[in-house]
């Protein structure tokens, strides 16, 4: 009772102090030290041969930075750099030339400051070179349809044997929010977070969102976001991880089972972790076709990274999807390192950026593979998302920026390329591995537009 006392007293300190601050200095509205970088082609893009440079405005309390070096690498993205330099800040502004390329992908400048404050301040902008001409380096195995669809008829022997767990504290009249553990392979499980919205039409019928998730593993919890706009919505969790444990067990099984996942059973397309992954996204659209509030008609996916990834899959193999949404999807040109160039994450190959003994095994740790490379090809071309991409019929809004380090732009674009089905996209230079709440709003249009 003494220790929740003294935590308490001293929660209450800590709130007075801040609010005594606020009263006494002001709420700042903006940081001490202010960036922006702009390329001399406002859009980003340039045609091979073109030079492009990079004007850096830099303000520490509103006044220009002056006298300040500049430090900055600069090449093809994901690559060693080829130009390491410096320059000078002069009354606030700094510029860098970053060359050109002569084939199409991206360009890419590091590049950092240390300011008055003693902090350093760096920051990533890449350009683009033709994007619309990068051609992908996977190819698609003669039995690639066959081999999937094979996958997904075996894993749908299997009965989903739902098993339901209430969320009291975000279930209300507006919506019902539930837990639920799906079995969506012979061994393969996985949770997702589902959200059902409550009408006083009792008939009611609402479209499904399903929502794969990004790389790792995270705990999956309610939202109302897709509830309130008339949806049910379901994110999942693809290791099987109880997320009702407390968060030290949950960390420590999250450690144990997900380690190195992406390269697990690598050795054969039929054992690689990612297949039952795959397939048992699809298997998540079986289940929420089969909830008696779902229209009968509309089924939607949407997610970032990994799971803009599973997105493009999941529309590609189940044939019920409607619409499909991905953001910066991962697992797209896999082999691209291999050619010189930037692939996707996980960035399998990126350890051989440097060729011959000066080979740097260590430049992407997610990347490494632990068979011959040779065998991890003749798996990969089964599980990059080109060849899945290449299959999507459903109408497709893709989202993604330019400075993303985790998911290439290059790799991203090369997905885009391939898709023939009908095809909307979303491209804001300046953001990274995230999405501006704007990009989220036009897919949320984009959605109610194709619903039928």
């Amino acid at each position: 009772m003494k220790n929740l006392f003294l935590l308490a007293l001293l929660m209450s300190t800590q709130l007075a102090i801040a609010q005594q601050f606020q009263q006494e200095f002001g709420n700042p509205r903006k940081v001490f030290v202010e960036t922006v970088a702009t390329p001399n082609h406002a859009d980003s893009h340039y045609l091979l041969g073109q030079t492009a440079t990079l004007r850096i405005i830099a303000r520490e309390g509103g006044m220009p930075v002056e006298g300040t070096k500049l430090y900055y690498k600069v090449g093809p993205e994901m690559m060693v750099p080829e130009v390491v330099d410096s320059t000078t800040f002069v009354d606030g502004e700094a510029q860098i030339c970053m060359g050109t390329m002569q084939q199409p992908g991206f360009l890419a400048c590091h590049y950092q400051f240390k300011a008055s404050d003693g902090k350093t301040y760096r920051d990533l902008v890449k350009v683009a070179y033709e994007p619309e001409q990068i051609r992908t380096f996977a190819t698609m195995p003669k039995d690639f349809e066959v081999f999937w669809q094979k996958a997904l008829k075996e894993a749908r022997k299997v009965d989903l044997e739902p098993q339901y767990f209430d969320v009291p504290d975000a279930t209300n009249d507006k919506f019902v929010t539930r837990l639920v553990r799906l079995h969506v392979g012979k061994s393969k499980w996985i949770y997702g977070m589902l959200t059902i919205p409550r009408s006083s039409n009792l008939s009611a019928k609402y479209p499904v969102v399903l929502c794969p998730p990004g790389a790792g593993s995270t705990k999956v919890t309610p939202s109302d976001y897709y509830g309130q706009e008339g949806m049910i919505y379901m994110k999942i969790e693809i290791h099987d991880n109880d997320p009702r444990i407390p968060d030290n067990e949950y960390n420590l099984m999250r450690q144990k089972k997900c380690d190195g996942y992406m390269r697990r059973g690598m050795e054969s397309k039929d054992t690689y972790y990612y297949k039952d992954v795959y397939v048992g996204s699809a298997r998540a659209v079986d289940f929420l076709c089969s909830l008696p509030e779902w229209d009968g008609k509309n089924v939607i996916v949407t997610g970032g990274s990994q799971g803009g990834a599973l997105t493009i899959i999941t529309a590609a193999l189940n044939d019920k999807v409607t619409l499909c949404a991905p953001f910066y999807p991962a697992l797209c040109d896999l082999t691209g390192f291999l050619h010189e160039r930037a692939g996707g994450w996980p960035k399998f190959f990126g350890e051989q950026l440097v060729p011959g003994p000066e080979r740097l095994t260590t430049f992407y740790k997610d990347g490494r593979v632990d068979i011959h490379e040779d065998q991890a090809v003749e798996t990969l071309q089964y599980f990059d998302v080109i060849n899945f991409a290449r299959l999507l019929k459903v109408p497709t809004f893709m989202s993604w920026g330019y400075n993303d380090d985790t998911c290439s732009p290059t790799s991203v674009w090369a997905a885009w390329n391939e898709i023939k089905a009908p095809k909307q996209k979303d491209i804001t230079p300046s953001s990274g591995h995230w999405r501006f709440p704007s990009s989220q709003q036009k897919c949320l249009q984009w959605m109610k537009t194709g619903i039928n």
